[in-house]
């Protein structure tokens, strides 16, 4: 060292940590501060800011803005690794403070602990913490299923929740105030283009009916938590949606009922059973899927569903043709007795639930009858016609368009499909309080005995049974 050469002492502490004149790479200069040093320090002219440290207490530093900010920090570098623990402003924490807020600091240091890690892991937990607590718009959900949705059919409240949480799983953990109309029609439209893929090809896309259907949730959900307080804001409010959904008009052909009929003897229980019976009492799929044994008469020529089991939370009662009993006559348990006693499912999926593999049975369904026609068509060399999409609850709308050919009154068909609008609905519904019982029997064995025959490969013809209108 030559003379009168002043050289810069790294002042090094236990475990590896070292003082801020290690730190050259920093730039920071050292001083004894004071209160009135610190008022003067300033950024040097292009740099955003700069450190200076604390010549009396070890780590202590006033970082200095260009826009004239000053902070204190306690900076250390343990085991390689450069650490900082801010201390607070300036202008709010005194100097004597500071000091002894960097001692503590550089103490917990000595002792192999990192304070400023231990501060950014408190941090995580207390905003986990807060994220628990708060309304996300996964609880928001739940809070409206179990809430709001719970005197709704049970079917419904299911699908709701797996439509809001399929579209909007990106948001689901965070807050249900921060989804803005922007996330929502975001959302929104990635739903249709993914199931616009999914329907390319299809006579009828379902990409907007699904979309149309989960705002239709969405902003249900966030009406209910508007009016409790939860949320200051609908964003699904006044959404403007694509509601190019093509209409549902598809009625079956007697030939189509006919293959559908042959195709469900080769289904999978109880898939072909369900679509049976679907096509002989145009029921909904949901309720015939659930039919349990004690909502069967004893005589198996009444079926009865609870309020809770039907759409409009209404009782029905559906009277059974004897096809429809033939039907339930060849499921029927030994142990019958003992069935309708429990209670249990006449038609149970694999996992003894109500049936739900809908798509996959209705693809090999359709494949089935493809394959037939195509058996048919070689038999005299010619192709096979392609096969027209339609969907489950078409037979629905087929046996009600079937029962208007058969002249069946409209008040009657509604009964049957357990409608309360149209004729049933309003003023007329208050008052019009009679049942159509006789009628929706006489209703149904007449379509039964129009579906026999086309079933059995032969016409209808003269064994169509035509009920002449009432009144």
């Amino acid at each position: 060292m030559r003379h009168g050469t002043k050289q810069r002492v790294i002042r090094r502490g236990p475990l590896g940590v070292r003082g801020p004149a290690a730190d050259p790479d920093e730039g920071g200069a050292i001083m004894k501060l004071t209160e009135r040093k610190i008022e003067k320090l300033a950024a040097e002219h292009g740099r955003k800011d700069r450190l200076v440290f604390d010549d009396e207490q070890r780590g202590l530093a006033v970082r200095v803005t260009a826009s004239g900010g000053r902070t204190y920090l306690c900076q250390y570098t343990l085991h390689g690794h450069k650490w900082r623990v801010p201390l607070g402003s300036c202008s709010a924490v005194a100097l004597f403070k500071a000091r002894q807020a960097a001692a503590a600091v550089m103490g917990d240091v000595a002792k192999g602990r990192n304070p400023a890690a231990d501060r950014k892991e408190a941090a995580a937990v207390e905003r986990a913490r807060r994220t628990r607590n708060r309304l996300t718009l996964r609880v928001l959900i739940e809070d409206w299923n179990h809430l709001r949705l719970a005197g709704k059919r049970p079917s419904y409240a299911a699908e709701a929740v797996r439509a809001l949480h399929y579209a909007f799983s990106d948001h689901l953990d965070d807050a249900a105030e921060d989804l803005d109309r922007a996330a929502v029609v975001r959302a929104l439209d990635g739903l249709t283009r993914r199931r616009r893929r999914k329907d390319r090809g299809a006579e009828k896309p379902k990409g907007a009916a699904m979309t149309g259907r989960t705002a239709a949730y969405g902003r249900a959900a966030f009406a209910w938590a508007l009016k409790r307080g939860a949320v200051r804001v609908n964003p699904f409010a006044d959404l403007a949606i694509d509601k190019s959904i093509a209409k549902r008009e598809r009625v079956l052909t007697d030939a189509e009922i006919a293959e559908i009929w042959r195709g469900t003897g080769d289904a999978a229980s109880p898939y072909g059973t369900i679509i049976r019976l679907l096509i002989l009492t145009g029921q909904r799929r949901g309720e015939v899927a659930g039919v349990r044994w004690d909502e069967i008469s004893d005589d198996l020529a009444t079926w009865t569903l609870p309020g809770e089991r039907t759409k409009n939370g209404a009782a029905h009662t559906v009277p059974l043709s004897a096809a429809a009993q033939d039907v339930l006559r060849a499921v029927l348990p030994e142990d019958a007795n003992e069935r309708r006693a429990s209670g249990g499912l006449v038609l149970p999926g694999a996992a003894g639930t109500p049936f739900a593999g809908w798509s996959k049975a209705k693809r090999t369904l359709d494949k089935v009858i493809m394959n037939a026609r195509a058996k048919s068509a070689a038999a005299v060399g010619t192709s096979p016609a392609p096969l027209v999409p339609w969907s489950v609850h078409d037979l629905r709308r087929t046996v009600a368009t079937g029962l208007q050919r058969l002249g069946v009154r409209l008040e009657v068909t509604e009964a049957l499909l357990n409608h309360i609008s149209g004729s049933r609905g309003g003023i007329a519904g208050v008052y019009q309080r009679h049942d159509w019982a006789a009628e929706k029997r006489a209703a149904l064995d007449a379509w039964a005995a129009h579906l026999v025959p086309i079933v059995q490969g032969r016409t209808a013809g003269d064994n169509v049974v035509t009920l002449a209108r009432v009144g």
